[in-house]
């Protein structure tokens, strides 16, 4: 936070990436904070983060710590408060444990395998809506634009910077639906997927599948987020403005 300048630029130097993503010092410095303070407690985890070289030694662990120092890096840089550190447990391919926090929004998202979810120590839920239509959501506009286009008519949320963040809206039932694009990585989702399933959610792709982590390959496809009842409506329209997309 000593680096976070609301409605300012950072103070924090400021690096990019391969590829061209930035990174900040900041970045760095809670990724070695989390990674000393907790491998120590659970030795028998592999470490995937985002700002740490990952190595194969995680694929041979049933238990893998998963962080993303800050997701929501341009957000921080750019004084916007809606930036989260993640910090995501995953055993034999799947969450059990996950904490969001948002240090500038004093917001803490909690949630443990059938223990429920938590926002700043209070149980949360997800949308009761029983249709997409009329809901709120939030995802790429250039997605959502041909989800209209294919018929469904929702309000669309303005851009939320942290991917896991707009997840975790879901599982507190401020918004109906949210949408990860294609790429989106383990230390992404994670700790928001537990706290999405404790809150009567569920995150999926295109087959209807679960994200599986601690694979090889980091990188996930589209997927969607909803309130159980409304995932399967939510998967059939992403399908078919997925099929426009590739076909325009």
């Amino acid at each position: 936070m000593s680096y976070f300048r609301p409605g300012e630029r950072t103070s924090a130097d400021v690096q990019s990436k391969e590829g061209g993503s930035p990174v900040t010092e900041a970045d760095h410095l809670v990724d070695g904070f989390l990674n000393r303070t907790l491998r120590p407690l659970l030795p028998e985890a592999g470490w995937l983060s985002e700002e740490t070289a990952d190595t194969e030694d995680r694929l041979s662990r049933r238990l893998l710590l998963v962080v993303d120092p800050i997701d929501g890096t341009r957000a921080f840089m750019n004084g916007d408060p809606r930036w989260a550190v993640c910090i995501g447990l995953v055993s034999d391919g799947r969450p059990v444990a996950g904490i969001i926090h948002l240090p500038a929004r004093e917001e803490t998202f909690v949630a443990a395998l059938g223990l429920g979810a938590t926002r700043n120590s209070s149980p949360i839920a997800v949308s009761s809506r029983q249709k997409l239509a009329g809901g709120l959501v939030a995802g790429p506009p250039s997605l959502m634009k041909r989800m209209l286009e294919e018929g469904l008519s929702f309000e669309m949320e303005p851009r939320i910077p942290s991917l896991a963040y707009r997840i975790a809206r879901v599982a507190e039932g401020s918004l109906d639906a949210g949408i990860a694009s294609t790429n989106a990585c383990d230390w992404d989702i994670a700790a928001a997927d537990i706290i999405l399933c404790e809150a009567g959610g569920t995150l999926a792709g295109l087959d209807g599948q679960a994200p599986r982590y601690n694979q090889l390959a980091t990188r996930h496809g589209l997927l969607g987020a909803a309130a159980r009842q409304l995932h399967g409506e939510l998967t059939a329209v992403l399908r078919r403005a997925s099929s426009a997309g590739r076909q325009g």
